[in-house]
This record gives C-alpha cells, sequence and structure tokens, in this order.
C-alpha cells in the first residue's frame, strides 16, 4: 500500500509509524509511506495555507487550493489506481475497525491533516475526500489522527504482523472486545492468574475467553453487545451475566 500525507507539519513525520509494526513493514516494502509539505503548493511569497473565515468568526480557516494542487501532484506522481482521499476532522465520521479494513483493502491512500478552524468545504467537494475522525474530541490539529490511521490500517496489511491470528482476534476485530490476557509469572504481588489459564484444557480455556470478553464488553461498551453476533453458547453466557450483575 502507498499511503501519502499531506500537512504543513512534515517535519513529524514518521514518528511513531518510523518504529515497530508499521516501521517494519516499511522497511519491507508492505507500506509506502510518503510526506508532502502543503505549503509546497502555495503562490504567495508568505506561503499562506489559511485566511479568515467568510462570515465572520473566530481563528482560520485552511484554504482550498494548496490541498487542491497537492491532492493533483499526488495523483499525477502515481499512474495507479485512484488513491481514496482522506481528510481528518472532528465532523468526520468515526474511525472504526471495520472501515479500517476497507481502507486497508484499497492500494492507495491520500491523508490530507486538516489545521485551525477547519478546512474550506470546497476540498472536499472538489476532491471527493472523505472526512475522518478519530474520536469525539479536538486536537490541534491532524498530523496525531492522521497517524493514528496510518497505524491502525497498516497494521491490518497482508505481512506487516507476524502472527495474523493476533490480529484477527484483536478488540474490535469481531463484534466484542478482547478477553484479558496474562503471562508469566503466574502470581504478582498477589494477583494469580485465573487458573482456568494454567489447566491446559483447552476447551475450558476457550469457553472462559469467550465469557470473559462478553463480560468486559457488557461493562465497558454495552451498546456493543446490541450489535453484536452471539450464537446460543453466547447468548446463554450473556444471560448469566446480567442475572449475576457481570
Amino acid at each position: 500500500m502507498r499511503i501519502d500525507v499531506v500537512t504543513i507539519f512534515p517535519e513529524v513525520f514518521p514518528g511513531p509509524l518510523g518504529v515497530g509494526v508499521l516501521g517494519r513493514a516499511r522497511e519491507r516494502g508492505i507500506l509506502d509511506l510518503r510526506v508532502w509539505d502543503l505549503r509546497d503548493f502555495t503562490a504567495d511569497r508568505h506561503r499562506s495555507v489559511d485566511d479568515i473565515p467568510y462570515g465572520g468568526g473566530a481563528g482560520m480557516v485552511m484554504k482550498p487550493e494548496p490541498f487542491v494542487l497537492a491532492s493533483e501532484a499526488i495523483r499525477a506522481s502515481h499512474r495507479g489506481e485512484a488513491p481514496a482521499i482522506l481528510l481528518t476532522s472532528p465532523q468526520g465520521r468515526l474511525l472504526t475497525q471495520a472501515r479500517a479494513r476497507a481502507f486497508a483493502a484499497r492500494p492507495h491512500l491520500v491523508v490530507l491533516c486538516g489545521r485551525y478552524e477547519g478546512v474550506d468545504e470546497r476540498v472536499a467537494e472538489l476532491l471527493g475526500a472523505e472526512e475522518i475522525s478519530i474520536g469525539d474530541y479536538v486536537l490541534p490539529g491532524g498530523e496525531v489522527a492522521a497517524m493514528v490511521l496510518i497505524e491502525v490500517v497498516g497494521r491490518l496489511l497482508p505481512g506487516a504482523v507476524g502472527d495474523a491470528e493476533s490480529v484477527a482476534r484483536d478488540s474490535f476485530s469481531g463484534d466484542l472486545l478482547d478477553y484479558p490476557q496474562y503471562t508469566r509469572p503466574a502470581e504478582f504481588r498477589g494477583r494469580a492468574v485465573p487458573e482456568v489459564l494454567l489447566s491446559g484444557h483447552h476447551e475450558a480455556i476457550r469457553r472462559w475467553r469467550a465469557r470473559e470478553a462478553l463480560r468486559r464488553t457488557l461493562l465497558r461498551r454495552p451498546e456493543m453487545i446490541d450489535e453484536a453476533r452471539l450464537d446460543d453458547e453466547a447468548r446463554e453466557f450473556l444471560r448469566q451475566l446480567r442475572q449475576g450483575g457481570a
């Protein structure tokens, strides 16, 4: 996959994208990350990327010309399939694991980093950009959001994570949060690993994990339960948990 990032702060990249899973994916050619300075697509001597909002109001709005010109330059530099263009914005649709999987299936993404009071509406209209939010809060700019998006999508690329099964078991990869995880030592400061995990009884372990995933989801993200696809065993676990107060 190729991902192009357009930002007024190119120096912050690759940041965390240069280490760990994403760093190795880049080294192995699984992920091609390219960063573009938005100011390179301005025409005035001050390299201005923002201006006062029409209609008045506080703050500044990012101008349409630099984003459009940058996106056109990116498209001209890559002869493959037209990229999906994503614009970081608190007004965007929430990034979810399901949407990340859809993005990971695309060969080319362009991520535009918003900032200030927002981006001129014509950018999304002219480029067919999809606005993406990473949560219901406001960041000073879209660079951190872009990194989150790239990390979430990049680790889903085939070969990015050595153990593909671990990706498939992640929270949100199914319909529920993940079950609790433990490792050595078996006891630490009076806290012991649940006995079932030490038993070697694979079916008992599977049932415990299924039940605990339900328990955790019910306690922390109960709204997910309503949309979860539960089998008969899970529905019985859920009934027991609700009767016992989880």
